[in-house]
């Protein structure tokens, strides 16, 4: 499944302000046996969200109105660490999450998540504590990739990096594959066309252009 294009989200913030949130919170190990991507958001956090006996958990935040299915999530330091299992986006991915603010995020973890459409945004200190209070005053957040700025009403804009292949790739869907193709298509063509003279039987439909 290619990755959802990403120009500019917005939308309400679930805040978590604990620090080391793993991959086995964000999605625990029992339910990687699932074979598809669609419906993993049902686990994202089932220890946090459900007691054993599946009933929820009172004033978990993901069990609150409107923090259900974030746009946005505001965390602590070292977001993501842990194992490196990519279900662990694919669950933030399915529960609606596309950009996740913390101090620190698992190397891993973090890749997926540009691999995947998710846009990881590394803020610090006072200002991230800031934008917990707004997340929890229900503030509304929005990301502009293009401008690479996170903006919220009450804190001054943030300015953030990514890797300009990264943003690139997230701005059109693409994924590694598109990449490659984007970036070589005058030398995938050459290269093909060149074969195609050596070697015609590789093409039997027709002689590439």
């Amino acid at each position: 499944m290619k990755p959802e294009p990403f120009v500019r989200v917005s939308g309400i913030a679930s805040p978590m302000p604990e620090d080391n949130i793993d991959t086995d919170i964000i999605f625990p190990a029992r339910f990687l046996l699932l074979t598809t991507r669609e419906g993993l958001g049902e686990h994202a956090f089932a220890d946090r969200r459900r007691h054993r006996d599946g009933s929820e958990v009172a004033g978990y935040v993901l069990n609150r109105a409107p923090f259900a299915a974030p746009r946005f999530i505001v965390a602590g330091d070292n977001f993501g660490s842990g194992s490196s299992r990519e279900q662990a986006v694919w669950a933030l991915l399915d529960l609606g999450v596309r950009v996740v603010i913390a101090g620190s995020f698992g190397e891993i973890f973090h890749n997926n998540c540009l691999r995947n459409g998710i846009l990881p945004i590394r803020v610090e200190g006072p200002q991230r504590q800031r934008l917990m209070a707004l997340a929890e005053a229900e503030a509304t957040f929005v990301a502009d990739l293009p401008t690479q700025t996170l903006t919220v009403a009450g804190a001054d804009p943030i300015a953030f990096a990514i890797d300009a292949e990264r943003k690139e790739a997230m701005l059109h869907g693409w994924d590694e594959t598109d990449q490659v193709v984007a970036r070589f298509a005058d030398d995938i063509a050459a290269f093909e066309a060149a074969q195609a003279r050596l070697q015609p039987w590789l093409y039997p439909v027709g002689v590439p252009a």
